[in-house]
C-alpha cells in the first residue's frame, strides 16, 4: 500500500461533473490553505456544459511559492465514476485515489485503459454522508472538510470560511453546511488514524502568507483597469473574457465605471469608441470568435485616433472551437485586424504583475498615442489563482493627455510625431469633428490624394515613438545561456520552473528564458537576445508559431524548433522539462509525470 507523503509540494485534483460543486470546493480550500500560511496554486479545466461531463481542478499546496500546471497528481478526489477515467493519463503509482465505493468499484471493474493497483484505492464515504445531513448537495463541503483535515488546516479557520460563504443562505442551511464541514473533518481523522497510516503531510506555513492577495488572472487585470481609471466598458458575454465583465461591473459604483452590456460585439465596440470620443477611457472585453466582429470598430479607432483597450480572452478556434479550453491562437487576429494600416500595441502578461502593471499601461499608451491597445489572455491565464506579496501600486501614475480647445483646433493637425493635442466635445471652444472616412486635419471627409498620402503617413509615424517604449522581454535562467526557450504570455511560469528546473539537473547547459510581455511592437533588444544563443527553442498554445513568425517579420530570425501545442490544455511544468532535455539532446532520465509519447494536439518542429 503506497504511503501519501510529501513534504514540499502537494498537488491535489478534484475531479467530477458539472452541477457538483467543485468550484465551492475550490474556493474554500483556496481561502483555508492561504489563511494557514501555504502557498497555493489552483486552475481548473472544465467542459463546455452545465450538468454532466467532466471538470476538474488542480490545487497545489506548498511551503514554497509555486505558480504552474503541473501533470502530477499526488491526491485525487473522484467525485463521479468517470473522473477516474477522465484523468488516467496523469495518474501514476504514487496517486493516492479517495472517491465514493460505487465510483472507486466502477475503475476497479473497468479493465480497459490500463490497471490501478487496488493500494492506490481509498473508499470515503461521500454520498453516505451527505445524504444523513440533508442530501447529495451537501458533498462538497464534505469533501472540502475531509481534504482540510489532511492538509492540517485548522478547523476554526475552516469553520470561519463557511460562515463567509453560507451565512446569507439562513441559519438552517449554514447549520448544515458546518455539520458537513465536520463530519468531513471526521473521515479525514479517520483516515490519518487508519491502519497503514497512508498519508503522512508535513507541510510548513508561514504567517506572512496569511496577509496575502489571492488573486487570479482575471482579478490582476480587472485591477489594472481600475489603476488606469478605466471608466466604461461595453461588452458582450463571451467565455472567458465574461469574469473581467463582471469584476468591472460589481466594482462599477464605487470607481464612478459605466458598464453596459451591448446586443451583440459590433455595438459594443462602438459604444466604447463613442465613450473614449467624449473623453471616458474604455475597454472592450471578448474572445477571439466575438473579437472577429468587433474589427470593423477597430479600423474604426484607427481612422479616428480614438484610444481604446481591447482585452481577448484567447480560447481555440475556428469560430467557438473549444469555449471553455485555453490557447494562444489570437495574436495574429490582433495584429491584422481592421482595414488600412494603422499603428497598435498588443501585450500579453503571463504573471500577476505584469497582468496589472501592463493593464494599467495600456490605458496610458492609448490615450498617448490614440491606438487601440490590446491585451492578450486566454482561460488558463483568467482562471488561475495564486498569492502573492502586494501588486505594484508604487508604479500608478496616470498623465492627463486632453486639452481644452480653442475655437482655430483641428482634431488632426498633422504635426512632427504625429500626435494631434487630443479634445474633446464640450472641453473649450474647438469643434472636434471625427469621420470613418478619410479627412483633413479638421476632420471633414476628403478624397484630396495629397491629403490622404499626409494622413497615412501622419498615423503611421507613430510607430517610431511607440517602438522606443516598446516593453523588453524578460530574461530568466541562466544570464550566460548557450541555448534559449522562448515563450509568451500565460506559458510564462511552467516554462520558467521547467527551466528552474533543468538548469539545477544539467548546471553545465546553460539555459536561458526569454518571456514576452509585449508581443507587438518587438523590443529592440530581442535581435541581440537570439544572436547570441547556440539554439533556440519556442513554446505556443496554436499550430503555427504565430510569435515565431512576428520575430522573423520583426527581426529577420528564423526559429527552427517550435513545440506547438492545441489541444486546449496548458503546458505542464513536467511537459516543458521533457521537451527541453529532448530538444537538448540529453538522454531521456524521465521526471516522473509526462509521457514521452506525444500528445494529439502536440508538434515539435
Amino acid at each position: 500500500m503506497p504511503v501519501f507523503q510529501i513534504k514540499e509540494d502537494i498537488s491535489v485534483v478534484l475531479c467530477g461533473e458539472a452541477g457538483q460543486g467543485i468550484q465551492t470546493v475550490e474556493t474554500i480550500l483556496a481561502q483555508a490553505v492561504k489563511q494557514s500560511g501555504y502557498n497555493i496554486f489552483s486552475t481548473k479545466e472544465y467542459m463546455s456544459r452545465v450538468r454532466g461531463g467532466q471538470n476538474s481542478t488542480e490545487i497545489r499546496v506548498s511551503s514554497h511559492r509555486v505558480a504552474s500546471y503541473v501533470d502530477r497528481i499526488d491526491l485525487l478526489l473522484a467525485l463521479s465514476s468517470g473522473a477516474i477515467n477522465h484523468l488516467r493519463n496523469r495518474i501514476s503509482s504514487d496517486t493516492l485515489i479517495m472517491g465514493d465505493t460505487e465510483h472507486i468499484n466502477s475503475v476497479k471493474n473497468d479493465k480497459t485503459g490500463g490497471n490501478i493497483p487496488d493500494s492506490n484505492f481509498i473508499e470515503i464515504p461521500l454520498m453516505e454522508t451527505a445524504q444523513e445531513i440533508g442530501g447529495p448537495i451537501f458533498a462538497n463541503v464534505i469533501t472540502a472538510g475531509a481534504l482540510s483535515c489532511l492538509l492540517n488546516i485548522p478547523k476554526e479557520i475552516f469553520d470561519g470560511l463557511i460562515s463567509d460563504m453560507f451565512t446569507r443562505k439562513g441559519s438552517e442551511i449554514l447549520e448544515k453546511d458546518l455539520k458537513a464541514g465536520e463530519a468531513g473533518y471526521k473521515i479525514g481523522i479517520r483516515l490519518m488514524e487508519s491502519e497503514g497510516n497512508q498519508i503522512q503531510l508535513s507541510l510548513q506555513g508561514q504567517s506572512s502568507v496569511r496577509d496575502e492577495l489571492l488573486i487570479n488572472g482575471t482579478d490582476a487585470v480587472g485591477l489594472g483597469c481600475l489603476a488606469g481609471e478605466c471608466r466604461f466598458i461595453s461588452s458582450y458575454p463571451m467565455t472567458p473574457s465574461t469574469p473581467l465583465q463582471n469584476f468591472l461591473a460589481s466594482n462599477a459604483h464605487e470607481f464612478e465605471l459605466i458598464y453596459e452590456q451591448a446586443e451583440d460585439e459590433i455595438a459594443a465596440i462602438n459604444m466604447a469608441l463613442g465613450a473614449s470620443y467624449a473623453g471616458a477611457r474604455s475597454i472592450v472585453a471578448t474572445s477571439g470568435s466575438g473579437f472577429a466582429l468587433m474589427e470593423e470598430g477597430v479600423g474604426l479607432a484607427g481612422m479616428i485616433e480614438t484610444p481604446i483597450v481591447i482585452y481577448i480572452g484567447q480560447r481555440p478556434g475556428p469560430a467557438v472551437g473549444l469555449p471553455t479550453r485555453t490557447s494562444q491562437e489570437d495574436l495574429n487576429l490582433a495584429l491584422y485586424s481592421g482595414p488600412g494600416e494603422f499603428p497598435r500595441i498588443i501585450f500579453s502578461p503571463g504573471n500577476l504583475d505584469d497582468a496589472f502593471t501592463l493593464t494599467h499601461k495600456a490605458f496610458d499608451l492609448a490615450e498617448k498615442y490614440q491606438i487601440p491597445v490590446f491585451i492578450l489572455s486566454d482561460q488558463y491565464f483568467a482562471d488561475c489563482y495564486y498569492n502573492i506579496p502586494s501588486l505594484p501600486l508604487e508604479d500608478v501614475e496616470n498623465e492627463n493627455y486632453l486639452v481644452k480647445t480653442t475655437p482655430e483646433y483641428k482634431r488632426y493637425l498633422i504635426t512632427h510625431d504625429g500626435i494631434t493635442p487630443r479634445g474633446i466635445p464640450g472641453y473649450g471652444d474647438g469643434l472636434v469633428i471625427v469621420d470613418s472616412d478619410e479627412h483633413d486635419e479638421e476632420g471633414h471627409i476628403t478624397e484630396d490624394l495629397e491629403i490622404r498620402t499626409h494622413m497615412v503617413n501622419k498615423r503611421l509615424i507613430k510607430m517610431e515613438q511607440i517602438r522606443k517604449e516598446a516593453v523588453a522581454p524578460e530574461l530568466g535562467g541562466s544570464e550566460d545561456y548557450q541555448s534559449l526557450v522562448i515563450g509568451w504570455g500565460s506559458t510564462y511560469w511552467p516554462i520558467r520552473e521547467g527551466v528552474e528546473s533543468f538548469n539545477k539537473k544539467y548546471p553545465d547547459q546553460k539555459l536561458g528564458f526569454l518571456h514576452f510581455k509585449q508581443v507587438y511592437p518587438l523590443h529592440q533588444s530581442v535581435a541581440e537576445y537570439l544572436e547570441k544563443a547556440e539554439d533556440v527553442i519556442i513554446l505556443e498554445n496554436n499550430a503555427q508559431g504565430q510569435l515565431a513568425n512576428i520575430i522573423k517579420l520583426e527581426t529577420g530570425f528564423e526559429i527552427q524548433e517550435k513545440l506547438l501545442k492545441y489541444n486546449g490544455m496548458p503546458f505542464s511544468v513536467e511537459e516543458v522539462e521533457e521537451r527541453i532535455i529532448k530538444f537538448m539532446g540529453i538522454a531521456n532520465e524521465g521526471t516522473g509525470g509526462y509521457d514521452e509519447t506525444m500528445d494529439a494536439g502536440e508538434v515539435l518542429k
